[in-house]
């Protein structure tokens, strides 16, 4: 079960990864040991699943970005499909949607050409009917991080008992 003292922990960590020990316990008031043992545990539960540094794309030659919509041939071996995609390099992301197109693909690139080098690759995937690329101009936001214990956003489901009037222990 994740509490309050958990989501505080992921928060300062989604904010920076590289947060001491020593800081997480003094933000949390507790024991820099307790502190450990619950990262701990939330690695094991898979909540915490690494840790990454976060690059800035064009800094290492990736200026372009680009969505994908990839349609494909429903029935069996669909989500292999999307294995397929999401091993491309330049993906970044892969989801399986519903509606009218298979696959949102998230892709970074070095310019067009790259682009085009990796739609074709797109292209060569068994099963693979059409895609639809849409080039992005400006970022305007662009975060991993999830609004946990933000104002106006709710825990996890599971961290409220009793119809959400209970506490979590802490």
């Amino acid at each position: 079960m994740i509490d309050k003292i958990d989501l505080t922990i992921l928060r300062i960590l989604q904010d920076n990864g590289r947060t001491s020990n020593a800081d997480l316990a003094r933000a949390v008031g507790m024991a820099p040991s307790a502190v450990l043992e619950r990262m701990r545990k939330l690695e094991r539960k898979g909540v915490i699943r690494g840790f990454e540094a976060v690059l800035r794309p064009k800094d290492v030659g990736f200026t372009l970005t680009a969505f994908t919509f990839v349609r494909a041939d429903e029935g069996v071996g669909t989500l292999d499909i999307g294995k397929e995609l999401a091993r491309v390099p330049g993906v970044l992301e892969a989801h399986y949607t519903a509606g009218q197109d298979s696959y949102l693909v998230k892709v970074r690139a070095r310019d067009t050409e790259h682009l085009q080098l990796i739609l074709q690759q797109f292209g060569a995937i068994p099963g693979v009917r059409d895609t639809r690329t849409t080039v992005v101009l400006t970022t305007l936001k662009e975060t991993r991080s999830l609004p946990i214990g933000e104002e106006g956003q709710e825990g996890p489901p599971h961290t409220a008992t009793g119809g959400g009037k209970g506490r979590a222990k802490e």
